[in-house]
């Protein structure tokens, strides 16, 4: 491997764990580099954003590297999160807020074993758009957050209560097999 493909390897592994951030001994361990070396590619990676003026930066905070965005651009993306209107939900987010709209009071736990996949960057960006909230603490071990619906919910998918979501078509099924 070339120097500028291991720079671009560590880019994505960044770019992979989001906000868990990544240490020096995992890099080096998948790259199959000696950390020493791994350490002067990733400064040398840190350099170029800074140099080249780029979006986002590479931090390192305790042994830890992430890529965040800039702060002197934290309004613009201020912007994106409180502008529900403007901004469409991915299908993760999508499907998270179905689950919670259904399924409320939920847990993140409970999310996730009905989507099969983490659910952390969905619940962050439909609390940003304060489309679900914490509305309380389940009564198990370790007290996880309930999640629920907001009125802006409501308000962005024009109903005036929870009642009025359509019946799941699990429900549909269910009340056919019963009416035949």
């Amino acid at each position: 491997m070339d120097y500028n493909q291991v720079k671009s390897i560590i880019e994505g592994l960044l770019f992979a764990v989001g906000d868990e951030g990544i240490d020096l001994k995992q890099i080096a361990e998948i790259i199959e580099l000696e950390q020493e070396a791994t350490l002067d590619i990733i400064n040398d990676l840190m350099n170029d954003y800074k140099r080249e003026t780029r979006g986002f930066q590479m931090i390192q905070y305790a042994d830890s590297f992430q890529l965040t965005t800039l702060p002197e651009h934290a309004e613009y993306f201020e912007k994106l999160v409180y502008l529900p209107s403007r901004a469409t939900l991915s299908q993760a987010s999508l499907e998270t807020l179905g689950i919670i709209a259904y399924k409320q009071p939920i847990t993140k736990a409970e999310i996730e074993e009905l989507r099969g996949v983490q659910s952390d960057s969905a619940i962050r960006t439909l609390a940003g758009k304060e489309l679900i909230k914490e509305i309380g603490r389940k009564e198990t071990i370790g007290r996880p957050i309930l999640y629920g619906t907001t009125k802006d919910f409501l308000d962005y998918f024009g109903l005036e209560n929870i009642g009025q979501l359509p019946p799941l078509i699990e429900q549909l099924e269910l009340d056919e097999e019963i009416t035949i």
